[in-house]
């Protein structure tokens, strides 16, 4: 099987667009179209559907998508094993909350190459639970999350903290946001407490999501109220697709380090912590009103 079959899959499980996986590849959306189909030959199901919501992961995707991010895993290490053996004696791989990914990881990896030179860096992006178990299974060095949860065999530290803020298509005021159309932000259980006692009017939304690229996504096409993460909010803002409710409060969410116990004291695992928790400080946006 071609790894481009695997990368192609995984960047459309990511992006929900064969637009913007091709655009992010390089490549035209015909050869993603036709990636896309050889792998479902290969397999002997279909993995995507496409229709008016976007592009969606049938349950056979949802089934295969564990195992294409193990099997990408497993090619990334044998390139290193056998391409460049000193590499390959210090491989560390990074699991990422997905929110911080779009925004956030080309910097991060890159302070992280340049203090690290000697290492191969293996990231991915998922949910706080399932990075939590892949760092307790030893797939992964390090974690850096939303949501920690105890385990005696887990070490967290704070890194810091990421912004989130309020826009709209229809309101330029908290009092303005109607109910009906808000779109509820469900990015981790700490937020989603947050959010309920500084807006428990606007906490039973019909619709929800939590994942940042998805609710941009959904503000901007079905129009209504919501909160994005602050670089978001302000490209949001600057394309014209949304405005800024600039009264509304700015919800602060924790990002935490997952290490496995073992690790805890390892020089490599306490740079790596060290440098990312220098570049968090330096993501909150400046002041509303301000460029």
């Amino acid at each position: 099987m071609q790894i481009e079959l695997i990368d192609t899959f995984l960047d459309l499980c990511e992006t929900r667009s064969f637009n913007r996986t091709a655009d992010q590849m390089g490549v035209t959306q015909s050869t993603v179209s036709g990636r896309v189909k050889s792998l479902e030959r290969i397999l002997g199901c279909r993995l995507f559907v496409r229709g008016r919501a976007g592009t969606q992961l049938t349950t056979e995707g949802l089934r295969f998508e564990p195992h294409a991010r193990s099997l990408r895993r497993s090619w990334v290490e044998a390139l290193h094993a056998t391409r460049n053996k000193a590499a390959a004696a210090l491989t560390l791989r990074i699991g990422i909350q997905q929110d911080l990914v779009i925004n956030h990881v080309g910097d991060w990896i890159g302070t992280l190459r340049a203090a690290l030179p000697e290492a191969a860096l293996y990231v991915e992006a998922d949910f706080s639970s399932q990075i939590l178990n892949d760092v307790l299974s030893g797939d992964y060095e390090i974690g850096i999350i939303y949501t920690p949860k105890p385990h005696p065999d887990l070490h967290f530290e704070t890194l810091g903290d990421v912004v989130y803020r309020m826009v709209s298509t229809e309101a330029t005021t908290v009092s303005e946001v109607s109910p009906e159309s808000y779109i509820l932000p469900n990015f981790s259980p700490a937020f989603s407490r947050t959010h309920a006692a500084l807006l428990p009017n606007l906490s039973s939304a019909k619709t929800a999501s939590g994942q940042n690229a998805i609710i941009a996504g959904l503000v901007s096409s079905l129009g209504g109220s919501t909160f994005v993460l602050d670089a978001t909010a302000r490209e949001l803002e600057t394309t014209g697709r949304c405005k800024l409710v600039r009264d509304a409060p700015a919800i602060d969410q924790s990002v935490y380090a997952a290490i496995h116990l073992r690790n805890r004291h390892r020089v490599p695992h306490r740079r790596m912590i060290q440098l990312i928790r220098q570049q968090i400080s330096g993501v909150r946006g400046p002041p509303l009103g301000t460029r």
